[in-house]
């Protein structure tokens, strides 16, 4: 089967749904590939590299009449009456909002995939653009922030004096709310964040920002793992707390985009109360906007000098790397798609992530599809039938417990005194580390941060290193019990040295860039 790349149509795009990298990867499946002339133009990818890749170049009538048609943003008009009937399009179509296009997409007996509609489960998160595309525009919106930003994000002490680092609130701490939070965190700034889910609050923090709560207020999730709207409740309960860190921030950056919708987080009201020269960026303006004074795809000055992004094309404002994020999404789902790696597609409408995805098929409109469950319940057994309990034998256990604890406590009380008493005062005091060793362990490590488990392999991995080397020293005495106890003490620390270094080292890897 044959896989079209056409150049995109919406004014100002500039991504494209393949790269020459996504491509031959596309060639592994088993597809031929065609892209259309200067398709990747606007991202840095020329017809000579895609050819070099495998991809054949042709006209838009050759493209659009391919088998299988990847696109960024959905068809039009034109582009569906292109599509040959039995064709499968995959593009962010936006079923929800656009019935009428699903409705097209059905009568031209097209299988339509919807991008934009993966199922929000850990399987189909290797699909999931919209991720992809979120974590990019929250990274992009530190950097236009910065733009308007009349100062700089870290603090700084120099002979002429000092200036104090920007003040960053970030509302929600999804994809995009955490991109923008680790961009903004790098560049120095003192950032805060809320979301109404009080389970995200380790993850704010691991990105270097500050967790902001509101009392009471929680947030649902839907069947498909998408967030739902907040309650009237919730958005009185969060309203107060928006109004005083808005008033404290030099730039806020907003995120809360429900199924298409933005909801109106940021007031006019809010807006007046904040510093002049500070900057709204409004990452839900393809909604409507979370700011109420946010025109989506333009730049607003509001009356007391704070500026309000709008901007709808953040994405396409980092053309390379976005594309070859996105045209990696596609070839997950065409991996999935093609179970058989040879170029034959195989729609699996028993498979959720599918199903979930396909709103047309058939001539017929499958759009909305039927309810994912994000996890599945735990089959909860029928409780046994209760056993009447004497309470008098109940209180004579309980006696018994508390005499043999005491009896227990008293006699290692018993052989830890004598023990203190005749032993050499070289063990006392070698006993006395070792305890407080334990002792300050135990308290340093369970308070340890999930995040930072990995460096603290590190330095345990320095402390086995510290034993390894007494053990070697002691290995040679004399005694044979001494000896045999470093033997021990030496392979358990290479092992843990080695097994260590063995995790940390794939650990780092899963950070490292492809050559």
């Amino acid at each position: 089967m044959r896989i079209g790349v056409p150049r995109e149509s919406r004014p100002g795009e500039r991504l494209v749904s393949a790269t020459p990298k996504t491509v031959a990867q596309l060639r592994k499946l088993g597809y031929d590939v065609v892209v259309e002339h200067d398709a990747g133009a606007a991202a840095n990818f020329s017809d000579a590299a895609y050819v070099d890749a495998g991809a054949s170049i042709a006209d838009a009538a050759q493209v659009w009449a391919s088998d299988v048609v990847t696109t960024v943003a959905a068809p039009t008009d034109e582009q569906v009456a292109a599509l040959a009937p039995g064709a499968t399009t995959i593009a962010m179509i936006g079923p929800a909002a656009h019935p009428e296009l699903v409705d097209a997409l059905a009568a031209r007996g097209v299988t339509a995939l919807a991008l934009d509609a993966v199922p929000r489960i850990s399987r189909a998160q290797a699909l999931d653009v919209l991720s992809t595309l979120s974590n990019v525009a929250g990274y992009r919106a530190v950097i236009e922030a910065a733009e308007e930003y009349g100062g700089m994000f870290t603090g700084q002490v120099t002979a002429a004096g000092k200036t104090a680092p920007a003040n960053v609130f970030v509302i929600g701490a999804g994809v995009a709310g955490l991109a923008a939070l680790g961009a903004a965190a790098s560049l120095g700034a003192q950032v805060r964040a809320f979301d109404v889910r009080p389970e995200v609050g380790e993850q704010i923090e691991s990105m270097g920002a500050q967790f902001v709560q509101a009392a009471t207020a929680q947030q649902e999730v839907s069947s498909d793992g998408y967030a739902r709207e907040l309650t009237a409740e919730q958005e009185a309960l969060t309203a107060a707390m928006y109004a005083e860190e808005t008033a404290k921030a030099d730039i806020v950056i907003t995120t809360a985009l429900v199924r298409g919708h933005a909801p109106t987080t940021i007031t006019a009201e809010m807006v007046a109360g904040m510093r002049p020269g500070s900057v709204i960026v409004d990452l839900a303006a393809s909604g409507g906007g979370n700011c109420e004074l946010t025109v989506p795809g333009e730049r607003v000055v509001s009356p007391n000098g704070v500026v309000i992004l709008g901007w709808t094309d953040l994405t396409s404002r980092m053309p390379q790397h976005t594309s070859q994020l996105f045209g990696t999404n596609v070839v997950h789902l065409m991996a999935l798609l093609t179970p058989g790696k040879d170029g034959q597609l195989v729609l699996d409408l028993d498979d959720v992530v599918q199903r979930g995805m396909t709103v047309a098929h058939a001539g017929e409109v499958l759009w909305p599809p039927p309810p994912v469950q994000v996890s599945a319940a735990p089959v909860v057994e029928a409780a046994p039938a209760p056993v009447e309990v004497d309470p008098a034998e109940v209180a004579r256990q309980a006696q018994l417990r508390g005499r043999r604890n005491l009896v227990v406590a008293g006699l290692a009380t018993v052989l830890l005194t004598l023990g203190l008493t005749y032993a050499p005062s070289a063990f006392l005091g070698h006993f006395t580390v070792f305890a407080l060793a334990v002792i300050v362990g135990y308290y340093v490590i369970s308070n340890v941060s999930h995040s930072l488990h990995t460096p603290l392999m590190a330095q345990t991995n320095a402390i086995s290193g510290i034993i390894l080397v007494g053990a070697l020293l002691q290995i040679g005495s004399d005694s044979a019990l001494v000896s045999t106890l470093a033997f021990v003490a030496a392979t358990v620390a290479s092992i843990n040295i080695f097994g260590g270094f063995l995790v940390a080292y794939r650990m780092i890897g899963m950070f490292r860039k492809d050559a």
